[in-house]
């Protein structure tokens, strides 16, 4: 016996790559429109674009910075999404619920650390 699928099941091959292009856009879209820390990562990562495609550092670098900020809004549209699906379920408190939520942020907190450790070393090797 298969298992069940959900009506809701995109299609496979190329007939999927429009309608998934369209959700990924209304993702970015929610997140914009309802999450703060998005915008504000946001207005950080295109900053840094801005900044690491001025400084004297090699393309792979520039890549590197680029990427590293990139990741912190890949983590916070994950940690966006497992809030949303906590309070779908309930929004009363409960441990678990708080586990979740606390995680997520701790996912983004090790991820902003992560692209601020990537920064320092690139900009203090190449100036230092």
């Amino acid at each position: 016996m298969s298992e069940p699928v959900s009506e809701f099941k995109s299609k496979s091959g190329l007939q999927r790559i429009l309608p998934a292009m369209f959700y990924a856009f209304a993702g970015l879209k929610s997140a914009w429109q309802n999450e703060h820390a998005f915008r504000q990562e946001l207005v950080v990562v295109v900053i840094g674009t801005v900044i690491a495609l001025a400084l004297p550092i090699s393309a792979f670098q520039k890549l590197f910075l680029i990427g590293v900020l990139v990741f912190v809004l890949i983590v916070e549209l994950f940690n966006s999404a497992i809030e949303a699906v906590v309070d779908r379920i309930s929004l009363e408190r409960h441990p678990l619920s708080k586990n979740a939520k606390d995680m997520g942020s701790a996912a983004v907190f090790l991820a902003v650390c992560l692209a601020a450790a990537c920064w320092a070393v690139v900009l203090f090797n190449r100036f230092y």
